[in-house]
């Protein structure tokens, strides 16, 4: 499961979900801003910027579009 901790209206979060929609993959999204459990995984992970994409055990943060290419073919 993609997992992508983000903010509203913030760019590279942004173009994270689009390339996952492009790629017609099912994720769900966990706005930090709101929910503070999520914000301190976000944060316990060694993270200070969104967004934070898991999928399963590998994560990353920041837009970083050959993570994404890498991980998300086998989501499909």
């Amino acid at each position: 499961m993609v997992i992508v901790y983000s903010k509203p209206n913030y760019v590279q979060c942004t173009a994270t979900k689009n390339m996952l929609d492009k790629a017609k993959i099912i994720y769900q999204v966990i706005d930090i801003t709101k929910n503070e459990q999520a914000y301190s995984f976000v944060q316990s992970l060694g993270y200070k910027q969104v967004p934070v994409v898991t999928i399963g055990d590998i994560h990353w943060s920041g837009f970083q579009p050959d993570m994404l290419k890498k991980h998300i073919t086998d989501q499909k």
